[in-house]
């Protein structure tokens, strides 16, 4: 376990009212640990934004019906073979797919794959859920 440091913060009364409804409506026990995950939610962007190699999730939901959709995802894919460490393809019923892209690599690369896989014609919901590898958190 790491060494752990005490600070004091000045905040408005009322912010901070605001700030302990919503750590408590979302289950947090202290505000340490909501305040530790908003720093910790700061350096993953800072590592997006300087380019370091990052992890994320692309989700997607489409019709597998559509026609070629499949095989114009799966060739989107291919194409990006460096970056996809996993996939997960999950049928939600008769019509509709989710799958779950885990990717790692450079920020802008990923962001190139995930946005087209969801501008491919027919995928009706796609997301990008950035991560980190860990190593600088």
């Amino acid at each position: 376990m790491s060494d752990l440091s005490r600070f004091s913060v000045s905040i408005d009364e009322s912010l901070l009212r605001k700030f302990d409804a919503q750590i408590e409506s979302q289950g947090y026990p202290t505000r340490s640990k909501a305040i530790t995950d908003l720093v910790r939610e700061s350096l993953v962007h800072e590592e997006w934004k300087a380019g370091d190699e990052v992890a994320a999730a692309i989700i997607l939901v489409y019709d597998h019906n559509r026609r070629d959709l499949s095989r114009r995802l799966t060739h989107i894919q291919h194409d990006h073979y460096e970056l996809i460490i996993s996939s997960q393809h999950v049928h939600l019923d008769h019509d509709n797919c989710l799958e779950i892209i885990v990717v790692r690599g450079d920020p802008e690369d990923v962001e190139r794959l995930a946005h087209k896989l969801k501008t491919a014609k027919g995928v009706k919901y796609a997301s990008l859920a950035a991560a980190s590898t860990g190593r600088n958190l």
